[in-house]
This record gives structure tokens, C-alpha cells and sequence, in this order.
């Protein structure tokens, strides 16, 4: 090969083998010498699929747009036959999957090669990814700092170049969390745009659904033309693209109205690097030729903290309650992290009536930005409410710590109980996490898009969110911004390039 793997993005490589320039097994061979390489450093790739890539590879790969290209999976809630599922839980340590997901299997038709298996935080539940089961996954910006949550080992491989791609998924911002804390391309898709299945009908009733962070944008378009389209038995679809995605990163985006949010949808106060980097977008942005105005978006923030956390309590109180009913026995009390066990107790406190009207509210609350967006063709926000944290800053310490140990240790507990300290957890997390919720209680394609680094060269996303089925404006823009201000020739201290 003559260009090094580590510089190309998928397309790239794919082009490689279409050309005869490179074998799939070079390719996969080469992804597996970066991964022993640079996973010591940042414990990214937490199960290794090295055998069964390299038969993949000697084999009859499918002829799609990625044929040959090594890809790694999120070891959450997309099950790969015969591979280790552990959704970064304890309860799930020996699980192995019996079946490939609907996605997993249209990754593998796109002639995609499954290398290994990507960090994660339990259950997905925190934005950054520090599960106890799998360990912290250090950024390769600094191995000091979280790579954010929940798709945390996807943005480090990527990052590092260990791979131009990498499956993640997008409940709160999964998907743009970790693409903002490591300075990649991230882009969650409408809901519906990929299938959830077929174990699911919807990710945490419709908030999540799965994409991937890439390092082009090009890769990311083109993967979701392989992957998008509904599936047998899909309870709703989104409307169809008017051509491919790939097509679009090629079409200039004209002018576009933009509105600029810097406040942001749930309780939280920036950071001033983040507000420098919107900033910085608005004015590049302009320079582009697009009109931006300062917009204030009409939601009551505590409402939405409250509505938004209502859902993924009573979603994860259901999923360890259909594990352990799978298992044929309960959890142990160290099956599960001190805030899973006390987010799953409260969801379990909750009446019928109080989830209905948790929903009903984020759907007002959805039609009410939709009105807004008539007026604009984008929203702009920062991605994060801070800078990439360091380890073990939104864990919880002292007396907050034994406060939760204490609670989460009960068998019975009363919601008077539990509700403060949920409370607390989710502030914590959500003046983190302040912006990308949105999108995903809207249902509404979003990305993130790497154009910041602070003083301490740590990178600053900036996000861009649609109308509901309108990808293409997202990815005409990105190409734009990638163009006007590329990013992959800007490489991390631990880099496999």
C-alpha cells in the first residue's frame, strides 16, 4: 500500500481494494496492528474479533460501498452472533449474542469487516465511559480526560485512527457527545432513519437510534445510504431521502437561515470554550455566505430535565427487568452501578399515567421547536455545555456518594427517597450534556461537527440539528465546513498514524 491505511477514510480504503492496491486481509491485518498498538493507551476495543475478521476477510466479502474496510461495533445494545454482549454491565459479563442484529447484518452487507467491540458505559446511561465491567476509555487527546459517552470507545478509535469509522449509537447524544470530546465527525440520523431491530421496536420509546462517528463526512453519508430504510415490522418509518446522502456532500448547501441557541434546552451554564467555539462557527459560517440570527428556543428546561429522565428511568428499570427474567434469576446487588440500580428504582416507581404524560409533554415540547424551525433551516448550538472532563469528574464523591450506595442498597425504597438524588445525578449530567437531548426527544437529525480545539488541546464540537427528515441540509453544510476548515490532518498525541 503506498498510502498508509491509517490516512485513508472508508471510502478510501474501499477504493484501495476495488483498485486491487490493498487485499481485505491487509486492511483487517493492518486495523489489527493499530488496535495492539494504541489500545494499551486508551482501552477502547474491549473485545477482540481478530480470528473471525481475518476468515471474514480470506472470504467472500459482499460487494458494497465498504467491502474489506475493518469496522468495530458498540458493545451495547446491537448483539453480533457468537461475539461477547456485554452492554458494559456486570449482569452481562458471559453473555454471548446467539444472532446478528438487522443492523449488524446490513454493516455486514455493505462489505464492512467486524474487528471488535467498542467501550461503553452501562447500559449507555452516562456521557462518559467509565463502566466498572470494561474500565475507563482514556482520550487520545488526553489520556487524562473522558472520551464522553455513550458511544465513548467509537470516538477514541477513531480519533486515533485506528479505524476511519466506528458504530455508535445516539440516546442523549451519544453519538455527538464523544465525536465532540474527541474532535470527530458525528452525526445522529431522524428517528426511524435506521432500524433498531429486531429485538426492539424503538430505543428508549424513539429517543435512541444508531449510527456511527466517522473522521469524513463523505463516510458517514455513504454509510447511511447502506444502513438506512425500514425494517419487517417496524412500528413507524421516516420519509425516504430524495437521493443519497453521498450525493449531498457534494451538492453546495446555498444559502441557509440559520439559528444561533445559545442557551440551552436544559439547566445549565456553558462554559466559556464552548461559547467561543459557537462563536467562532457563527462567524465562519457567515464568512460561508449564511445568514445567522440569535434565537431563543420556547422550553421550560426543568420540565424537559424531568420529562427526559422520567423516560430512560423507567427504560432502564424495564431492561433489567427483562434481563432478569431471560436470566431466570434477579440482580445481585453488584450486578448493576450505584446509579443504574437507583435510576431502574425509580423507573419502577412510576404509575402509567406519569410516563403517558412525561411523553405527551416531550411531544408538545417537540411541535413547539418544530414551529420554529419553519423559519430556519438549521439550528446551531454547542455540542456540550463543557470541555472534555477529566476522569471521574461527573461521578459522584463523598457524602453524595454514600448518599447513593446507601439508597441504591435498599430493597424498598420511596420515591420521596430516590427523587433528590436522581435529581441530583441528572443535573450533573445534564450541565454536561445541556444541548444534544434535544434532538432526540424531537426525533430530529443531528451532528457534531469538530471545528474547535481550546488552549488545553482538547477538542470543542459545535452542533447543527434539522428539520425532521432532513439530512441532506446536514450533510451539504458539513462537507462545506470540512472543506472551509479541515480536521483529519489534525492528529492526537496517541495516534496510530
Amino acid at each position: 500500500m503506498s498510502t498508509p491505511a491509517s490516512e485513508l477514510d472508508a471510502l478510501g480504503m474501499a477504493d484501495l481494494v476495488r483498485s486491487g492496491g490493498a487485499t481485505p486481509l491487509e486492511l483487517v491485518d493492518a486495523c489489527i496492528a493499530r488496535v495492539e498498538r494504541v489500545n494499551p493507551h486508551l482501552n477502547a476495543v474491549v473485545t477482540n474479533l481478530f480470528d473471525e475478521a481475518r476468515a471474514a476477510a480470506k472470504g467472500e466479502l459482499p460487494d458494497g460501498p465498504f467491502r474489506g474496510v475493518p469496522f468495530f461495533v458498540k458493545d451495547l445494545v446491537q448483539p453480533v452472533k457468537g461475539a461477547r454482549f456485554t452492554r458494559g454491565s456486570r449482569f452481562h459479563a458471559d453473555d454471548v449474542a446467539d444472532h446478528d442484529s438487522t443492523l449488524i447484518q446490513r454493516f455486514r452487507a455493505a462489505g464492512l469487516v467486524l474487528v471488535g467491540k467498542t467501550n461503553t458505559p452501562e447500559f449507555g446511561l452516562t456521557p462518559v465511559t467509565e463502566p466498572k465491567l470494561l474500565g475507563r476509555c482514556n482520550n487520545p487527546w488526553n489520556v487524562a480526560h473522558a472520551t464522553g459517552g455513550s458511544s465513548g470507545g467509537a470516538g477514541a478509535i477513531v480519533a486515533s485512527r485506528i479505524a476511519p469509522m466506528a458504530h455508535g449509537g445516539d440516546g442523549g447524544g451519544s453519538i455527538r457527545i464523544p465525536a465532540s470530546c474527541c474532535g470527530v465527525f458525528g452525526l445522529k440520523p431522524t428517528r426511524a432513519r435506521t432500524p433498531v431491530g429486531p429485538d426492539k421496536a424503538e430505543g428508549w420509546f424513539g429517543l435512541a437510534l444508531d449510527h456511527a462517528l466517522t473522521l469524513s463526512v463523505r463516510d458517514s453519508a455513504a454509510l447511511l445510504d447502506a444502513i438506512a430504510g425500514p425494517e419487517v415490522g417496524a412500528p413507524y418509518a421516516c420519509p425516504a431521502p430524495a437521493r443519497p446522502f453521498l450525493d449531498e456532500t457534494a451538492t453546495p448547501p446555498g444559502k441557509l437561515r440559520i439559528a444561533l441557541c445559545r442557551e440551552p434546552p436544559l439547566p445549565a451554564e456553558p462554559h466559556a470554550d464552548v461559547l467561543a467555539a459557537l462563536d467562532d462557527t457563527a462567524r465562519l459560517v457567515r464568512e460561508l455566505g449564511h445568514e445567522v440570527a440569535e434565537v431563543r428556543l420556547p422550553i421550560d428546561r426543568d420540565a424537559f430535565a424531568m420529562d427526559f429522565t422520567i423516560l430512560v428511568a423507567a427504560s432502564t428499570a424495564a431492561d433489567i427487568a427483562e434481563a432478569a427474567e431471560a436470566a431466570g434469576r434477579e440482580p445481585r446487588r453488584e450486578d448493576h452501578e450505584t446509579v443504574t440500580r437507583i435510576l431502574a428504582m425509580l423507573g419502577a416507581t412510576f404509575t402509567a399515567p406519569t410516563l403517558e404524560l412525561a411523553r405527551r409533554r416531550l411531544q408538545a415540547m417537540s411541535r413547539k421547536v418544530a414551529e420554529v424551525q419553519r423559519e430556519w433551516d438549521l439550528l446551531l448550538m454547542p455540542t456540550l455545555g463543557a470541555p472534555p472532563p477529566r476522569h471521574g469528574d461527573l461521578a459522584a464523591k463523598g457524602a453524595e456518594a454514600r448518599a447513593q450506595e446507601i439508597i441504591s442498597r435498599a430493597r424498598l425504597s420511596s420515591v420521596l427517597r430516590i427523587t433528590p438524588l436522581v435529581k441530583a445525578i441528572a443535573a450533573k449530567t445534564f450541565a454536561f450534556i445541556p444541548y444534544t437531548p434535544l434532538a432526540n426527544a424531537a426525533g430530529l437529525p443531528s451532528m457534531s461537527v469538530p471545528l474547535a480545539w481550546n488552549a488545553a488541546g482538547l477538542p470543542i464540537g459545535t452542533m447543527f440539528t434539522g428539520r425532521f427528515g432532513d439530512e441532506a441540509t446536514l450533510f451539504r453544510l458539513a462537507a462545506q465546513l470540512e472543506s472551509a476548515r479541515p480536521w483529519r490532518t489534525r492528529l492526537p498525541p496517541v495516534c496510530a498514524a
